[in-house]
């Protein structure tokens, strides 16, 4: 990809919906269903209580775009985030969220899917995310949490456990049965 670009982050203030800066093209993401929706807002009044009552950084909702420059990533918007970075106002936020949470919907299965997750993740982990979590509703295994100290091995939340994103969230816990 070219370097990014003023007027691409220009273009992508005038995309109705969600959408990311992707191999230097304006990618347009899919509206989601009830359930990753509703997963994606309880996570985010989670992270809002913890924001309200230790402070520490900014829990930020879904099509929120979030403006890195790597070789072929221009943006995020993922469906939740912490963001530890100044407040710019109503600018994008300036490089990745300190923990990134993709809720998958229906259309996040299947051989390319992974790939595409995979490489998603590895882009976060290289603009400076500390934690990306994989939350998958129809898996046993319903939460993968992955960490830049150890991008390639998930952490595994079921049912009945307690999650975190350490270190990116310090002492926030998250009950997983809270999504079903």
């Amino acid at each position: 990809m070219a370097v990014l670009t003023r007027t691409l982050v220009d273009e992508l203030y005038e995309v109705d919906g969600k959408a990311e800066i992707v191999n230097g093209k304006i990618v347009k993401l899919m509206a989601t269903g009830f359930k990753p929706g509703r997963a994606a807002g309880l996570i985010y009044r989670s992270l809002g209580s913890y924001e309200d009552q230790y402070g520490g950084g900014f829990a930020i909702t879904d099509k929120s775009g979030f403006v890195v420059n790597l070789p072929h990533r221009g943006s995020f918007s993922p469906d939740v985030a912490w963001y530890t970075g100044r407040d710019t106002g109503m600018k994008f936020l300036e490089g990745a969220p300190a923990f990134a949470v993709e809720v998958r919907s229906e259309n996040d299965y299947g051989r390319t899917a992974e790939r595409e997750m995979a490489k998603k993740r590895d882009e976060y982990f290289a603009s400076g995310a500390l934690v990306v979590w994989d939350v998958d509703l129809l898996n046993d295994e319903v939460i993968r949490m992955y960490t830049a100290d150890d991008p390639d091995n998930a952490r595994i939340f079921y049912r009945g456990d307690i999650a975190d994103a350490e270190p990116a969230v310090p002492g926030w816990r998250f009950e997983v049965d809270r999504l079903f």
